[in-house]
């Protein structure tokens, strides 16, 4: 009876590894392969693909931002050089000080209430470098999301 114990669990253990081997022999649990074809499905050689999608894009500055913006603002309110730049100069620095408050990640009531100070900022020197009609013509712009309209002209009627 202790021979044939003995035995038995001899084969349990010899069969034990034998499975380990059979299922490293497919791929299962082998660091040198997956499935199939005897382990030589895949191979540790990383494939040549594109470098620059494995990196995250970083968002985009507050001057990026700014300069995407401009040739509408300055195409839909006629702005000089000078004017432009008084623009630009209010409104990157507003854009940066919004991305710093969203890094912030404050609560939502005193987030609210920092944006507006910042509008406020924003609008008292804009009002300050624009002249009256431009400004106004600004305010409306920001109003529509920066979406410029584009005139049509009338077309002939066909009769």
């Amino acid at each position: 009876m202790k021979n044939i114990q003995s035995l038995l669990f001899l084969t349990l253990c010899i069969g034990f590894f034998a499975i380990n081997e059979v299922a490293a022999q497919y791929g299962y649990g082998s660091p040198y392969g997956y499935g199939g074809m005897y382990g030589r499905g895949r191979s540790y050689v990383p494939e040549a693909g594109p470098v620059e999608s494995t990196k995250k894009e970083a968002p985009p500055t507050a001057e990026e931002i700014v300069e995407s913006q401009m040739p509408s603002i300055t195409e839909a309110l006629g702005l000089d050089p000078f004017e432009a730049a008084v623009v630009r100069t209010s409104l990157t620095k507003s854009v940066q000080q919004r991305i710093e408050l969203s890094i912030l990640e404050l609560e939502p009531l005193k987030m609210k209430e920092e944006v507006e100070k910042i509008q406020k900022r924003q609008d008292e020197e804009l009002k300050a470098g624009l002249p009256l009609e431009k400004y106004e013509a600004y305010v409306e712009l920001q109003n529509n999301q920066f979406k410029v309209k584009k005139k049509r002209k009338k077309g002939k009627k066909k009769d």
